[in-house]
């Protein structure tokens, strides 16, 4: 899909409006969480807000919640009846002269296992909202079926050969097909030439044809805040040369980028466009990147951050069903999470550089650049995002979720919860550390 929300949502207005947009949603969803589980376990809400600060909006409905957004929309937050603050933090000096049937019905009156539930149901909806979406991406595009069979070509430059839809590949550069996957294996021992030898079937006939590579230099997309991004490199660009040097395969572009050790390279990209495109010119230097391995790991690598290694056209697909879908919906939310807590831990140990920490300046010039290539990026970028802001909500630091739960679990043990000094001292430190990441991650995105 190319569905731009706006031709250059780029621009500090819309990269802020971007930002705002995708963390009220979520804010939005993980507060629904919490109150819709209160509700269910019969804790009242007061105050449903999405923002801090001045009321611009508000109603009350037949609950007795008052529905409100403010003028601050960074973050949000549910009131339950009784609490002391925002924050659940303590309980309000009414709470004691109520009767026991009007205490329940308050958070801090209610029993234990309701508040936790309560406060454990915000993340887990974050995390309902990234499966949903991730396994809506999944229903949409189908998964790729075995049969080796052309669907859609990408656009490529006039005088390049390609495939032709509906085309069967039978062999390529004399390696037999017989499924997509060694169409791949295939195209990693081709030559790097201009074009490399096929045998298709088309309209039932066997044709030995010459056309490009499988796996072309073609940009299927281009990462936010990469090298790429910030030079004006666009998806479906088509790089033809580096330093001069033709190319004709995306392996060339990963060789010769991974061997720049950062040197400037002087990129020729042909552009689809009107009559038969245009020809630009580009100089990038390539970033050095932490990525993740297979292993649980991060190898350190050059990189000009656009995504390809695609195939040049698009294999048939099947329909998949929506059980398949959420179980690879949350495969997804899993893999984020568990990468999340890899990168940290080795951001911690010093195994890697603390600028993969991005901050809330990275995450609007994130949310921005997603936006400016489609609504369906910038909807990804939303479950990621989601994903994120629900996995950091259980880190047991006081102020967050994590922090409520562990006070939970204290008091399951110990028959009695925290005394509200010392439920003031921790959420006094909570916030000094939130406080102090935040800081961290806004150094990284001034400085990295």
């Amino acid at each position: 899909m190319d569905l731009s929300l706006i031709p250059q949502f780029g621009g500090l207005v819309w990269t802020l409006l971007a930002f705002v947009i995708a963390l009220s949603i979520i804010v939005a969803i993980h507060e629904y969480g919490h109150y819709i589980a209160g509700r269910w376990c019969g804790i009242k809400a007061d105050v449903f807000s999405v923002g801090f600060g001045p009321v611009i909006w508000s109603r009350v409905d037949k609950h007795g919640t008052q529905w409100q957004l403010a003028a601050l929309p960074l973050g949000g937050y549910v009131k339950f009846r009784g609490d002391a603050n925002a924050a659940s933090a303590g309980a309000d000096g009414e709470v004691a002269a109520m009767t026991p049937e009007e205490r329940a019905q308050t958070m801090p009156g209610a029993a234990l296992w309701k508040r936790a539930v309560t406060v454990a149901a915000g993340p887990v909806a974050n995390f309902i909202l990234s499966i949903a979406i991730f396994a809506a991406f999944l229903m949409w595009s189908g998964r790729a079926v075995d049969e080796p069979v052309v669907g859609a070509v990408a656009e490529l430059p006039p005088d390049v050969a390609a495939l032709r839809e509906g085309d069967e590949i039978v062999s390529l550069a004399g390696q037999p097909i017989e499924a997509i996957a060694d169409v791949f294996a295939a195209a990693s021992d081709a030559p790097s030439r201009a074009t490399i030898p096929y045998v298709v079937r088309r309209d039932g006939a066997e044709l030995e044809i010459e056309a490009a590579p499988p796996v072309p230099p073609l940009a299927s997309g281009v990462q936010p805040r990469s090298a790429a991004y910030d030079i004006g490199l666009e998806p479906g660009d088509y790089v033809r040369a580096i330093d001069g040097e033709p190319i004709h395969a995306f392996s060339d572009l990963q060789r010769i980028v991974s061997e720049s050790e950062g040197r400037p390279l002087a990129l020729d990209v042909w552009r689809p466009g009107e009559g038969g495109g245009e020809e630009l010119s580009f100089t990038l230097v390539p970033r050095r990147m932490d990525l993740p391995t297979d292993d649980g790991g991060f190898e350190t690598r050059w990189l000009m951050g656009i995504q390809g290694g695609g195939l040049l056209f698009e294999p048939l697909t099947e329909r998949i069903d929506p059980f398949t879908a959420l179980g690879q919906g949350a495969a997804q939310v899993w893999n984020v999470v568990s990468m999340s807590v890899s990168a940290l831990t080795h951001i911690v140990t010093g195994q890697i550089s603390t600028c993969n920490l991005s901050g809330p300046i990275g995450i609007a010039e994130t949310s921005g650049a997603a936006a400016s290539q489609g609504i369906d990026n910038f909807i990804w970028f939303i479950a990621v995002l989601s994903t994120a802001v629900g996995f950091l909500n259980l880190f047991p630091i006081p102020v967050l979720d994590g922090g409520h739960l562990v006070f939970h679990a204290y008091e399951a043990v110990a028959g009695k919860p925290p005394s509200d000094g010392a439920v003031r001292v921790l959420m006094t430190v909570g916030l000094a550390l939130m406080g102090a990441l935040m800081v961290f991650a806004l150094y990284n995105d001034i400085f990295c």
